[in-house]
């Protein structure tokens, strides 16, 4: 039984208790045993209404949701990141406390759009020309973002990928209408990447990375919110050994391992990219007692072995 299949077990197992909520909610069309059929529950209570009002103001899609909810699917990476992170956007101290723990230059969490912490960012511009330029959907967009103000008082971009249950195929995406978008990129004498490499990054989850670093270069590039670095900050559970261990790319296989070595393989400046969990990136918050209540939740729904 992999990672997913346990998770979706174990979720189904324990709904009553965390959500009480009698499941069967409509997922593909169908009621499903791992979906809730009240979606707003899948959310924290203590960040929830929040929540749903952000994404709403802000024109957010939520990935499976419909009519301004979240999907009611347990195992939604998109509403895992959410009830970590949503919190963080009005503790100061706490936003501080998690990038600092990421990257000991910062000195301070800077404020994004009214928060510590922006979701589903796409940038100001539409930096990479692609087709579509809207929040969660049908463009290249980051799940978190945050700004940490360093040392020599510059603002750092943090871009924050969450990963849950998902697993890649090793599916070759290359058509060419991509490649006009972002072979000139990944090519240009100013690319994050190592040359002729262009061809090995169109396998997910690579292919994500990819256009999220060209992102993040593009941020720094153009002074978006005034950053002048970043940092590409990937969060995977440590258990979910098949996303993590599944180097989907051929020829990437042979630069390292699993998804974290190969992708640094790939980077000129392999320490822009931070490899870490769920548990890990939210250590800081532990430990304070004014977050025993969502603690105790993520430790119940998330890090059941922390």
């Amino acid at each position: 039984m992999n990672y997913r299949e346990r998770e979706r077990l174990r979720m189904t197992n324990e709904r009553d208790r965390i959500f009480k909520d009698p499941g069967l909610g409509l997922f593909a069309g169908k009621p499903r045993e791992f979906v809730l059929s009240d979606a707003a529950a899948n959310l924290w209570e203590g960040i929830r209404d929040d929540a749903i009002h952000y994404f709403a103001r802000n024109s957010i899609t939520w990935w499976g949701g419909v009519a301004n909810e979240p999907s009611g699917h347990m195992l939604s990476s998109q509403v895992a990141c959410i009830n970590h992170l949503y919190f963080l956007r009005q503790r100061p101290d706490l936003a501080t406390a998690v990038l600092r723990a990421i990257d000991t230059e910062v000195v301070e969490a800077e404020i994004v759009d009214d928060g510590c912490i922006e979701f589903e960012f796409i940038g100001t511009d539409q930096y990479l020309a692609e087709r579509s330029f809207s929040r969660g959907i049908n463009c290249t967009s980051i799940d978190a973002f945050m700004i940490g103000r360093t040392r020599d008082c510059g603002r750092r971009a943090f871009l924050i990928e969450w990963k849950y249950t998902e697993t890649c195929a090793p599916v070759d995406k290359y058509i060419p209408e991509r490649a006009v978008v972002y072979d000139h990129l990944i090519t240009a004498a100013n690319s994050p990447f190592s040359p002729n490499v262009e061809r090995e990054l169109y396998f997910e989850p690579f292919y994500q990375l990819m256009r999220q670093t060209l992102l993040a270069c593009k941020i720094v590039e153009n002074s978006d919110h005034r950053c002048t670095s970043y940092r590409h900050i990937h969060v995977v559970p440590e258990d979910n050994y098949k996303f993590r261990g599944n180097v989907t790319s051929p020829k990437l296989k042979l630069k390292g391992a699993t998804v974290s070595e190969a992708w640094s393989a790939v980077l000129k400046q392999p320490g822009l990219y931070v490899d870490t969990t769920p548990a890990k990136f939210m250590r800081p918050a532990v430990s304070e007692k004014d977050t025993r209540a969502l603690v105790g939740y993520l430790r119940r729904r998330y890090w059941p072995e922390t």
